[in-house]
């Protein structure tokens, strides 16, 4: 049975935050919050932990995993970003979309879209994301925290916990979340296409 820890949502206590980054470094799987959903999430280097958020989910190889940063100077190791776009996501980082960059050789080739050679990624505005983040030093690869034929979220920690205690290594209770994924906006060109509507304002991208 995976762990279940309760954390402070505006002052994530550092002792919790160090047991949750103890456990992504080591391979584990954990849900923990967003400023848009709960997520699903591992770290970066880790295939294992990858394929089984893909069991956990039942989704192919064909997916788009997000990576999830502290900041914009670490979203920058991860993709290659025009001046256009670096003013963007100076204006919207930290918040609640993700952007379609093209995604730089330090990405792993199996999280990049095939064709496209792309990759999504989001810095959130959230305490305890952001303190996880911190104490890793390292993007999350992430998704939404939605469950094979179901076409809503899980919000409830304690329904996560029934659901999902004996397939992740660790659930991070941080309070309500939004049930909207983040907005998704494509800057690949330097020219932003928005490709979902969610939790953050699309209209300064239309």
């Amino acid at each position: 049975m995976g762990e279940f820890l309760q954390v402070h949502a505006t002052n994530p206590e550092p002792r919790i935050v160090q047991r949750v980054a103890k456990c992504l470094l080591q391979g584990g799987v954990v849900v923990y919050p967003t400023d848009s959903t709960y997520a699903l999430g591992c770290h970066i280097g880790n295939k294992a932990a990858l394929d089984r958020i893909r069991q956990i989910r039942r989704l192919d190889t064909k997916h788009h995993f997000t990576l999830v940063c502290r900041d914009l100077s670490e979203l920058s190791i991860y993709s290659q970003v025009h001046n256009s776009a670096y003013r963007i996501l100076k204006a919207y980082t930290p918040g609640p979309y993700t952007f379609v960059l093209k995604a730089s050789p330090e990405v792993p080739r199996r999280l990049k879209q095939t064709k496209r050679k792309t990759i999504g990624l989001r810095v959130p505005d959230n305490a305890v994301a952001q303190a996880i983040l911190a104490q890793t030093g390292g993007a999350i690869m992430s998704t939404s925290l939605i469950l094979p034929d179901q076409s809503e979220q899980l919000t409830d920690p304690y329904e996560m916990r029934m659901k999902l205690g004996k397939t992740v290594d660790m659930i991070v209770d941080g309070g309500a979340c939004s049930v909207q994924p983040t907005t998704l906006v494509d800057l690949v060109d330097g020219v932003p296409e928005v490709l979902r509507i969610g939790n953050g304002d699309p209209k300064p991208f239309q």
